[in-house]
């Protein structure tokens, strides 16, 4: 993920913003006290993610599925996968896996949410509805060049949007957030209609951190800087997840990137590792004998 990379990541501020003061006010509103918690990879392929597969292993997102409980589904974005090939994925993995697939680069990047997106929502969700229970949260990614200009297509976007398939958003230019007429209407949109908002954390777009949350789902896409302050980085999200857990949060969908994907397993591992001792969580923490060396990058 090349998205907010930077060449010196040793000279950036990683220290995470307040939140927004409407934040812990919609975490408020949550009647439920069970925390769901899924964290994963960006990809589960061999090629990726170098290291992380026992020899042998015949099938990647089988063996994925029994270390990670979700994966951000990135494939989905570069084409519409039949209804098949989600009923497969659907019966490979175990009951409390969930996939969070991205909407199709036709809606976000060519159509750019216009009057004529309505067919393709369509047919992809015809498809990605077959994942079934392991459906977890479809996303949707808007291009760093979609301004706030067009807000009136993500009126209508979201408007029809069907109420029973979870939806998050991210927007990547910086007027979505950093433009407060824009931004407020944007955040009551999202709340209206139950749509969380996605929160980037990388190291060359400090710019869009905007710590808000529009419904009771923290959706977090990390993208590590393969450098040794990654860890400090995940250590400063516990705790601020912890905050959030204690002021009411359902579901916290957490999902580790790096420009050097190979190592995002261990990462992730480590991540786990810390929830489960500072937020009480019993996930499986992967590859648990390869987590001792906290600092893998010199």
């Amino acid at each position: 993920m090349k998205f907010g990379s930077v060449d010196n990541p040793e000279n950036i501020d990683f220290t995470l913003p307040n939140d927004h003061p409407d934040t812990l006010e919609v975490l408020k509103k949550n009647t439920s006290d069970k925390l769901k918690m899924y964290i994963g990879c960006a990809k589960w392929n061999r090629a990726d993610l170098k290291g992380f597969y026992p020899r042998g292993t015949k099938d990647e997102l089988t063996y994925y599925s029994r270390q990670f409980n979700a994966i951000e589904l990135n494939a989905t974005f570069y084409r519409i996968f039949p209804p098949e090939q989600f009923e497969k994925w659907h019966g490979k993995t175990p009951d409390n896996f969930r996939f969070f697939p991205k909407l199709y680069q036709e809606i976000s990047h060519w159509k750019r949410l216009n009057q004529e997106v309505k067919p393709a929502v369509d047919n992809y969700l015809y498809s990605a509805v077959n994942l079934k229970d392991k459906l977890g949260c479809v996303f949707l990614q808007m291009n760093s060049n979609f301004a706030p200009k067009d807000f009136d297509r993500v009126i209508n976007f979201v408007e029809s949007w069907p109420n029973e398939i979870p939806l998050a958003v991210e927007f990547r230019h910086t007027n979505w957030y950093n433009d407060p007429s824009v931004s407020e209407d944007l955040y009551q949109l999202l709340e209206k209609h139950n749509i969380s908002n996605i929160i980037v954390d990388s190291a060359g777009r400090r710019d869009i951190m905007h710590m808000r949350l529009t419904n009771s789902r923290a959706f977090i896409r990390f993208v590590s800087a393969n450098h040794k302050s990654d860890y400090n980085r995940l250590d400063d999200w516990v705790e601020r997840l912890k905050i959030w857990k204690n002021a009411g949060i359902e579901h916290i969908n957490f999902f580790v990137h790096q420009n050097i994907e190979k190592n995002s397993p261990l990462l992730s591992a480590y991540f786990i590792k810390q929830l489960n001792s500072e937020l009480g969580t019993t996930l499986n923490i992967p590859g648990k004998t390869n987590i001792q060396n906290k600092h893998i990058y010199i």
